[in-house]
């Protein structure tokens, strides 16, 4: 039979009751239903103040010290830290009494936010990425420029992505000078260049510069550029030293950068059946060669070629007619130039180097400039910033013949600063004018 609580008041109304009263004599409350109050609260803890002493299981009990509180003026009780305490570390040295405070700095607790390591004995610190001198040939990180790159084409320092190998692309020669970028909206670049010079038979130089743009709506247009700029570059370098005019090496240039393009859509029929909806590579190309006084150019698709004098006192010339739908139109009198190409079907091209075009029709033209100036052979990138001749011949810097390269830079910022709403790519060659009978005696 469990002892009945002592209660001074009743627990339903709060009556004051008297010693022994079995119910309340207010609401007859049943006192015995309050259950007896136990000597330790569930949490070990007494319900009075005082120290409390908890029967340990299978030992005597232990006394718990009650929490010291603040003093009137609310200050809290110093904390202790884990150094306060004696002891020695894992190989039995005794533990330092406070860390260094020129090596840690303290948090708001006052404790340390890390203690450093030793360095290991015998242990030589490491490099400096920022200040290490690479190994020779080691490709740099174009971002923090101190981490290399991996084959995977990122920075094992900062991480950070490293442009592809055509997204700009700078070369220059004696007497010619090319730029290519990808421009701020494309995903990659698609156009192509080569640039090279080669001797006639009789000595004098001949200077070629060859400039290709992919077809975005082709199966792999950048594929395509490269092929046939390469192509072109390396027949036009065969044929001339062995004396063939320059406008007809010119067009075997051409085909031989149709047939090179062609052969890039022979590809395995399982390659068909994985991709079902593939397309023949294609391209546009422009060429020019300046040999012996005479400017040569080539070209088949929407990319151009302009001619503009250094004294800028004689005309710049469009030297070439664009494969499109705008020139078709303008060719037949149904539009004017600007309407033809103010329509969003003028850069609609109708011929191209691939294995899907028409009957392939080389154009070229040869001219004989009366005074010095420099070639711009460039894909639409660049003259849809600069499309009348005007234009063109205000973007081409007054120096451009004796800095080409300087020239192709610029211009390629011209069209960056336009928008550079696709690749861009220029080639500058300069063509230096020798009147008829100078140097003969």
């Amino acid at each position: 039979m469990s002892q009945m609580p002592q209660l001074s008041a009743c627990p339903s109304c709060e009556e004051p009751l008297e010693s022994g009263d079995l119910y309340c004599g207010a609401c007859g409350f049943d006192l015995s239903a309050v259950p007896p109050r136990p000597d330790v609260s569930p949490n070990g803890s007494a319900g009075s103040a005082g120290p409390v002493r908890a029967a340990a299981a299978g030992g005597e009990a232990d006394e718990w010290p009650v929490a010291p509180e603040v003093d009137s003026s609310d200050t809290p009780v110093p904390t202790h830290l884990p150094t306060d305490l004696p002891g020695t570390d894992s190989a039995g040295s005794e533990l330092p009494e406070r860390p260094d405070a020129a090596l840690a700095s303290p948090g708001a607790s006052g404790e340390p936010d890390e203690y450093p390591l030793p360095e290991p004995a015998g242990a030589a610190p490491a490099p400096d990425p920022r200040t290490a001198t690479p190994p020779a040939g080691t490709k740099l990180c174009v971002a923090c420029r101190s981490g290399r790159v991996d084959p995977d084409g990122y920075c094992e320092n900062c991480g950070h992505a490293q442009p592809r190998e055509r997204d700009h692309m700078e070369q220059e020669l004696d007497t010619v000078a090319a730029v290519s970028d990808r421009g701020l909206r494309h995903h990659r670049n698609e156009d192509a260049f080569a640039i090279s010079t080669a001797a006639l038979p009789d000595g004098s130089p001949a200077v070629v510069a060859i400039v290709c743009d992919g077809v975005s709506s082709a199966t792999r247009p950048d594929e395509a550029s490269l092929a046939a700029s390469r192509a072109a570059n390396e027949s036009l370098l065969v044929s001339l030293p062995r004396g063939t005019h320059p406008q007809q090496a010119m067009h075997e240039a051409i085909l031989a950068a149709a047939d090179a393009v062609n052969a890039l859509a022979a590809e395995p029929a399982s390659a068909r059946e994985h991709s079902p909806h593939q397309n023949a590579p294609a391209c546009t190309l422009v060429g020019s060669v300046v040999a012996g006084g005479l400017l040569v150019v080539g070209w088949v698709g929407d990319s151009r070629a302009y001619w503009v004098p250094d004294d800028r006192e004689g005309p710049t010339v469009r030297l070439t007619e664009d494969d499109s739908w705008a020139a078709q139109m303008v060719a037949a009198g149904l539009m004017n130039e600007a309407e033809a190409y103010a329509d969003e079907r003028a850069h609609a091209i109708t011929g191209w180097l691939g294995a899907d075009a028409y009957e392939l029709e080389p154009h070229t033209a040869s001219f004989k400039p009366d005074r010095a100036g420099v070639v711009v052979v460039c894909t639409d990138g660049l003259w849809n910033y600069a499309e009348a001749v005007e234009e063109m011949a205000d973007a081409v810097p007054a120096d451009a013949a004796d800095r080409p390269l300087h020239s192709a830079q610029v211009l390629v910022g011209h069209a960056l600063d336009g928008g550079g709403h696709d690749n861009v790519t220029v080639a500058v060659v300069p063509f230096p004018f020798v009147p008829q009978g100078a140097g003969s005696a």
